[in-house]
């Protein structure tokens, strides 16, 4: 069986290759299905990783993991493989991993859009935000500047082409790089700067950027707060219009023991948690508290700050982003949900406080000056490329050069990607084991006569997230409390008690004080994470009688009793 390489991308045949190997060799933790075809037909495979031995995927507490829902975010596509790999290798060794294939289960989707990834990692690469299928429109576009390798290098850089009107100068600190003109500023060379590109039906005079054909954004797609195109570019014409939305929405739906869920994106080096449409004080205050733990143990597992989306991660300061994975998953199935953007340059060339979106609209020119010595140490020069000349076939001499944004800006370069994805592996498996879980405190059977018994049995959540996970999905009622269920031999009779009775919800440890100081100076700790059952069963000596209990989120139990 291969071993997947982390210095590298892989295309789709390789990843499904990759893939299939992991679960013929571990057929005891992890198994493969595909949950849908994408756009160009593609299959969207997902893995199943526990341990099966101690039950089956659905009676455990399930974390959901994927990636790579826009074309060129390829980095989560390698975490996902990562993260299966520290799993298998780290069962038997490491006391929280073996815990958590034991007693919970990953749902780990590579690869949600296979379609536009193949565009990305083609030879002559084609860069689009998401799905290729074409949208809004099926005609191709017509005039303007198409962004493309014009001299086939396998790049896409930057023009940068004389003009008196321009707003790019050469830096005089240093002359591999443009400096913004000044305000006021006359007589001097100037330069205009564009994408790479050729110009389709150039009239000497404008350049506009041509539209791009297939303009969806498969992360604006989802039912939560979907708007119209003329509010929320790329939503598609309706929420889940697109078949590799449809097949993550029905899988989650179906799958009602995912409790939390994280999605990999890259990039800017941060983890991003709901809302993105609203603020922090429209949340439950238990959730927002809760969320903020998480991501606090996110940061010190990863070194990745955790933001609001709303808050700190807006395009613009008067747009809202809606029809989002992680806002669908927390607002409308009541899950603990996060969306992580995997890689900040800027960070790796030393620039420690920024803001992830501000940055790009104006930063100090002493941070060019380090993304370019950064570049030229840790990427060998890859990063920026010096501008060199070229004939254009419309423009005539220009030059090519700048940032390789997709080598060194969208993901890690491949000899860094292993050192950067190897930060998830812990926070994920923490994050999965905080969801509730239930386990027997007691199951006896007490005779009270001749063949007349009573049945007691006591569940109790043992995870620190309560059995709902969130306010949001108690307020919704989302999911039952425990469910208690009594299998009754054959002769047997019930004599008090539903056979099937639907408990409480139970607490776990995430709404509760950690102080030992309380209001009024008492600390409040009931027994609200446990639940009994009790019924009163005619049967003779000797019968068994099975019990049952289960939550959707908090797994399932079963216990046979003898009576004697």
């Amino acid at each position: 069986m291969s071993v997947p390489q982390f210095d590298r991308y892989y295309r789709y045949a390789e990843l499904t290759e990759q893939l299939h190997a992991i679960a013929q060799g571990h057929p005891d933790r992890v198994r493969i299905q595909s949950i849908g075809k994408s756009h160009e037909g593609r299959d969207i495979w997902l893995l199943t990783v526990t341990r099966f031995s101690t039950g089956p995927d659905h009676a455990k507490p399930a974390f959901w993991v994927d990636a790579n829902i826009h074309a060129a975010e390829l980095s989560g596509s390698s975490a996902c493989l990562f993260l299966v790999q520290s799993l298998l290798q780290g069962d038997g060794s490491d006391p929280d991993i073996t815990r958590c294939l034991d007693t919970r289960v990953f749902y780990i989707c590579p690869r949600i859009n296979p379609d536009g990834a193949e565009w990305a990692l083609a030879d002559v690469p084609k860069l689009i935000r998401s799905s290729t299928r074409p949208y809004p429109f099926n005609e191709e576009p017509i005039g303007g500047l198409v962004t493309e390798d014009v001299d086939g290098d396998g790049r896409i850089l930057s023009m940068r082409i004389p003009d008196p009107n321009g707003n790019w100068k050469i830096s005089e600190r240093e002359p591999r790089l443009l400096a913004p003109r000044d305000p006021t500023e006359t007589g001097g060379q100037y330069y205009r700067l564009l994408p790479e590109g050729r110009i389709d039906q150039y009239d000497g005079v404008l350049i506009p950027l041509q539209p791009k054909k297939e303009r969806l954004d498969l992360n604006r797609n989802f039912p939560v707060q979907w708007r119209e195109e003329h509010e929320q570019a790329g939503a598609g014409p309706f929420p889940t219009s697109e078949p590799e939305v449809r097949s993550v929405t029905e899988f989650i739906s179906a799958h009602k023991n995912i409790c939390s869920g994280v999605a990999l994106h890259s990039y800017s080096g941060v983890l991003l948690r709901p809302f993105s449409f609203r603020p922090d004080e429209d949340m439950p205050p238990e959730d927002l508290w809760t969320f903020q733990k998480i991501g606090a143990r996110g940061t010190q597992d990863t070194g990745y700050p955790a933001v609001s989306a709303y808050h700190e991660f807006r395009y613009h300061p008067k747009q809202v982003i809606t029809g989002a994975l992680d806002d669908w998953l927390y607002d409308a199935l009541g899950q603990f949900a996060w969306t992580v953007e995997i890689w900040s340059p800027q960070r790796e060339a030393g620039i420690k406080e920024y803001k992830y979106i501000d940055w790009y609209r104006e930063h100090p020119f002493e941070d060019d000056l380090k993304m370019l010595a950064w570049s030229d140490s840790a990427l060998e020069g890859k990063g920026y490329i010096d501008w060199y000349p070229y004939d254009h076939p419309q423009l005539g001499r220009v030059e090519l050069g700048g940032w390789n944004t997709l080598y060194a800006f969208w993901n890690p370069p491949p000899r860094l990607l292993e050192n950067e994805i190897k930060r998830f592996p812990r926070w994920l498996v923490w994050h999965n084991l905080i969801s509730p879980k239930l386990e027997w405190v007691e199951v006896r059977a007490t005779a009270l006569g001749k063949d007349l018994w009573q049945i007691r049995a006591v569940v109790q959540n043992t995870g620190w997230l309560p059995t709902y996970v969130t306010k949001r999905g108690l307020e919704k009622k989302l999911t039952r409390g425990v469910i208690m269920e009594l299998e009754l031999p054959e002769g047997a009779k019930l004599e008090s008690g539903d056979a099937r009775q639907e408990l409480k919800q139970l607490e776990g440890r995430a709404y509760k004080s950690t102080s030992a100081f309380g209001w009024a100076g008492q600390s409040v700790d009931p027994t609200d994470d446990r639940v009994k059952s009790e019924w009163t069963l005619r049967a003779a000596a000797g019968a068994t009688v099975k019990i049952v209990a289960r939550h959707d989120r908090a797994g399932t139990l079963e216990s046979t009793l003898l009576l004697k």
